[in-house]
């Protein structure tokens, strides 16, 4: 079974959208300062990189990150949001200095695909209308063993589709806000639905910009820096790990002046005149990722004005510099 008319409407996490940018001033950058990220020496490009991992059934996510750690010799990596050990799929994992960027990626939206068993039976369109009660603003107690502190959450679930059924198992898509409990859900659906269920299975599909159809494994990732270290040959390691840029993709962007980017890597807050380039529907208070326009991230931090402000203001401070991603020197200095 598939449901109806779900191909009509959008089935989309909210960071999927149209996105534009739009020129504030014409720029150059300077070909003697910074890299493309793609560019990067291999050292450095795994010291500022991130794995879309496809973990495993059985170990915990904790042990994935050990286990990645150990194949490259690393002191440090953390991952984008736990799963647990009998789920498989997407999991972020990113290296030493991209550990800067876990921030934003264990608040992104998560997909996931899933069997739920019904207890009893239920028909198709029945069984459709109280899946489809369950989009939207729910309310949420996370299960007896959590992590949190066991008090109702609301949570978005922005799309449930029903992929396929099978007598009582019914394979689900769903796009949901990061914290969803989807064995609460299904249990919930069960019970509206008057017959109880519960999750057999569970796999995610996509954490914030990392999807399954580009994910890897551990063997990928051991062969691929092996054949780096002993031959030299770095393509499939490049491969394998990305730049830290593409788990900022989710965010909304500003691009830079070269002249403008050591400053906000010594902390300074971006001001009008440091913008060549902004992402449309950007509002105050949303949170951005500050490019070079090599495409180098260079700091995350929190809108102060709208796009519309940032692209026709000359003066005043647009963004409110948060966490600086790259380090001091990087760039000349081309302030005070």
């Amino acid at each position: 079974m598939s449901g109806s008319g779900k191909e009509a409407r959008e089935r989309r996490l909210p960071f999927e959208r149209e996105r534009e940018m739009v020129t504030k001033a014409e720029a150059e950058t300077d070909p003697r300062y910074g890299c493309p990220p793609e560019e990067r020496p291999m050292e450095e490009y795994i010291m500022k990189g991130v794995i879309n991992l496809d973990k495993p059934a059985g170990p915990t996510s904790h042990e994935v990150v050990a286990w990645v750690k150990e194949i490259l010799g690393l002191s440090k990596a953390g991952h984008g949001g736990t799963l647990d050990p009998k789920v498989t799929g997407v999991l972020p994992v990113a290296l030493e200095k991209a550990t800067k960027i876990i921030q934003t990626l264990l608040p992104a939206g998560k997909e996931y695909v899933c069997i739920m068993h019904l207890h009893g039976d239920v028909d198709d369109d029945e069984l459709e209308r109280v899946v489809r009660e369950f989009e939207g603003t729910i309310l949420q107690r996370p299960p007896l063993r959590s992590a949190v502190k066991r008090r109702v959450r609301p949570k978005k679930v922005y799309y449930i589709d029903i992929i396929e059924r099978d007598g009582r198992d019914v394979l689900l898509r769903i796009g949901c806000q990061a914290g969803t409990y989807i064995r609460k859900l299904c249990h919930d659906i069960g019970e509206a639905l008057g017959v109880g269920a519960h999750m057999a299975e569970l796999r995610r599909t996509k954490t914030g910009p990392f999807s399954e159809e580009n994910a890897v494994t551990l063997h990928d990732l051991k062969d691929a820096y092996e054949f780096w270290r002993e031959e030299g040959w770095e393509e499939p390691l490049r491969h394998v790990i990305r730049p830290m840029e593409e788990g900022l993709s989710h965010l909304p962007r500003i691009e830079i002046r070269d002249t403008a980017v050591d400053a906000i890597c010594h902390g300074a807050d971006l001001a009008a005149p440091g913008i060549v380039r902004v992402e449309k529907g950007i509002q105050p208070g949303d949170l951005v990722a500050i490019f070079t326009l090599k495409g180098e991230a260079v700091a995350l931090g929190v809108a102060k004005a709208s796009w519309k402000e940032m692209l026709h203001a000359d003066r005043g401070i647009m963004v409110d510099t948060k966490r600086v991603l790259m380090e001091p020197g990087t760039y000349p200095k081309a302030w005070g």
